[in-house]
């Protein structure tokens, strides 16, 4: 007997005004901050906690833990109960059985051997090799600073961005590209100070091809995977090398955002390196002249000297394609404006 198979295919698919409606649940909870607070909730004793609790238990800051809750609340993953002075949060009613499946289904996942034929990661020690090598390299190239101090970043660079690391492949080039930054800020902020105190002149001796002059902007959200970066492109497309653009995230995520990809690629074209979220260093404060940050409640050390702005922009990582459009020609507009301001029209040089 034969089977209609595409007939099957359509008898077990979720029918679409169903799938339309959990949507937003799933966007929702797509955010490994937001599902960490998730898992806080759903194992909580009586199934609530306050804000106060949920920023300790997941080491979040609470202006951060604040953003999160209430686009949990506006897709109805958690309500709030006001008890006095106090806010209680806890999963809606139905959500708990769906956080526990959920959370239970990941843990399996996670847990489960590698499928056959999957690529296997490099081991330790070959991570280790790769990242000796790129201190050679880097003690060449950065010949101002001391081998310790080279070798010590390109090392911290790597178990910075290990902690978020899913698949450590590709952890030994993203270690050095981060430490190249790293060491291109110590030199920046070494430089300033010396031209402060006015202890030699500045002939450049001390740099390596990152010049003084040019302005230098720092774009930081929580994740660095979707509104800092593309904020990043958006001012190198406009001014290329005319100024130094960095992007960190205060809780950096895995990867960067699904929904922000295609726009990155379309901004920095075939041939640019492929961005990655990478951690908040103090040099990188330090280094910058202009300090952004993305309405996320981030904060960064407050530098005397420095600029820093704050745009409220809306949040890619749960937002639909139109939408994700839409924060894009916001922060076009906001990165055009800052641009005008720091690079005079002939110098700047889009791609």
């Amino acid at each position: 007997m034969s089977v209609d198979t595409r007939a099957t295919s359509r008898a077990q698919a979720m029918p679409r005004d169903v799938a339309e409606s959990v949507a937003p649940v799933v966007r929702a909870m797509a955010d490994p901050l937001r599902l960490q607070i998730v898992s806080a909730l759903a194992g909580a004793p009586g199934g609530r906690l306050a804000a106060g609790d949920v920023a300790s238990l997941t080491e979040l800051a609470a202006p951060t833990v604040s953003h999160h809750l209430r686009s949990l609340r506006e897709a109805g993953v958690v309500t709030a109960d006001r008890r006095g002075t106090w806010i209680f949060y806890s999963l809606a009613p139905g959500m708990d059985r769906v956080a526990s499946s959920l959370l239970d289904a990941l843990a399996r996942a996670a847990s489960a051997p590698p499928p056959v034929g999957d690529v296997e990661e490099p081991s330790r020690l070959d991570v280790d090799a790769a990242l000796s090598h790129a201190v050679e390299r880097l003690v060449t190239r950065f010949p101002q600073l001391s081998p310790d101090v080279v070798r010590l970043v390109v090392r911290e660079s790597g178990a910075a961005l290990a902690r978020t690391a899913t698949v450590t492949t590709h952890l030994p080039v993203l270690a050095e590209r981060f430490a190249v930054q790293r060491l291109e800020d110590l030199l920046a902020v070494a430089a300033a100070d010396d031209v402060a105190a006015d202890d030699r002149p500045d002939d450049g001796a001390s740099r390596t091809d990152v010049p003084a002059t040019r302005p230098r902007v720092l774009f930081v959200c929580t994740a660095n995977a979707g509104r800092s970066q593309l904020a990043a492109a958006l001012l190198r497309r406009l001014v290329g090398d005319a100024v130094v653009v960095r992007s960190a995230g205060s809780l950096p995520a895995a990867r960067i955002h699904a929904t922000v990809e295609p726009l990155l690629a379309e901004l920095l074209g075939p041939d640019a390196e492929e961005p990655f979220p990478k951690p908040l260093t103090d040099d990188a404060v330090r280094a910058a002249d202009v300090v952004v940050t993305m309405g996320c409640g981030d904060a960064t050390p407050v530098l005397p000297g420095k600029r820093y702005e704050d745009w409220p922009v809306g949040d890619p990582a749960l937002a639909s394609p139109e939408g994700v459009r839409a924060i894009h020609d916001d922060l076009a507009a906001r990165v055009a404006a800052l641009a005008g301001e720091l690079v005079p029209p002939a110098e700047a040089h889009g791609r």
